[in-house]
């Protein structure tokens, strides 16, 4: 039985990444492309929970859907798909998701939705916007599916998903340094927002543009792209600080807040 992989992004599925990745994987699976109707750029892992999404198909065969990213990935896998994919990869997203891009991006915001259904997920994207030397990009990526395929369970779901981050450098194939397994870096504030006035006179916000890098030391994706690597970052769902368990165990065991008795003062 063929390998089954499902492609998502967040640029839409008219977007030139998603058909780049499309054409570099269709060769190695049985791939099916569910992905929204509309770029959807920072949309994190959010659902769509209060007005109806509807299922389209493009002639190109690609489905679309007026939702999100990670909607897409969930009605895929509870409505839409038969068996559940092998694995699921998402972009190729049109500018970098390091840092902390990753906690709003709509590229690994689908591959997320795949992981928590207990699927391998991979999101790729270019370092910089544009689509330059996106062949290269789509060849880095048909290789590292490649290579991830001998990780895959033999059944969809029997074994401990994981999910990468992969940010690729705009360089043709052959400046490309190869791939290197890094840690997140971590950007400056974002620049402030843009106001402006519409024609009726009314006060309008655009969000600014995301800050440089901040921790961009060796071992960080922001490093490892610069210095012409494809970065990989293994991501967790798991929030939870647990270096600083222990301090905020002693400061709630001693003079933490009562619930009942006397308040304090």
């Amino acid at each position: 039985m063929p390998m089954k992989i499902l492609i998502c992004n967040d640029d839409g599925y008219q977007a030139t990444g998603i058909e780049a990745l499309h054409n570099a994987l269709r060769d190695l699976a049985d791939v099916e492309v569910i992905a929204p109707e509309y770029n959807n750029s920072a949309k994190s892992n959010a659902l769509t929970l209060h007005s109806p999404l509807y299922v389209q198909r493009a002639a190109n065969g690609f489905r679309y859907i007026n939702g999100t990213p990670a909607d897409c990935v969930h009605i895929a896998l509870t409505g839409l798909l038969d068996d559940p994919p092998d694995l699921i990869v998402s972009g190729i997203n049109n500018g970098a998701n390091m840092g902390d891009d990753t906690i709003y991006s709509g590229t690994v915001g689908a591959a997320m939705e795949g992981y928590l259904f207990g699927i391998p997920a991979i999101a790729f994207s270019q370092v910089d916007r544009g689509w330059g030397h996106l062949d290269a990009a789509a060849q880095a990526a048909r290789r590292l599916v490649q290579h991830m395929m001998q990780f895959l369970p033999e059944k969809p779901g029997t074994a401990e998903p994981w999910l990468l981050n992969v940010n690729i450098p705009n360089l043709p194939l052959e400046e490309l340094k190869g791939f290197r397994l890094c840690r997140l870096g971590r950007r400056h504030s974002a620049e402030s927002v843009i106001v402006q006035q519409n024609p009726r006179g009314e006060t309008m916000y655009w969000i600014g543009a995301a800050g440089a890098a901040k921790d961009d030391a060796d071992g960080t994706d922001f490093h490892a792209t610069t210095q012409g690597h494809i970065a990989i970052t293994p991501l967790k769902v798991d929030l939870t600080d647990h270096g600083a368990l222990g301090y905020w165990g002693q400061a709630f065991a001693v003079g933490g807040p009562k619930l009942h008795g006397q308040e304090e003062a």
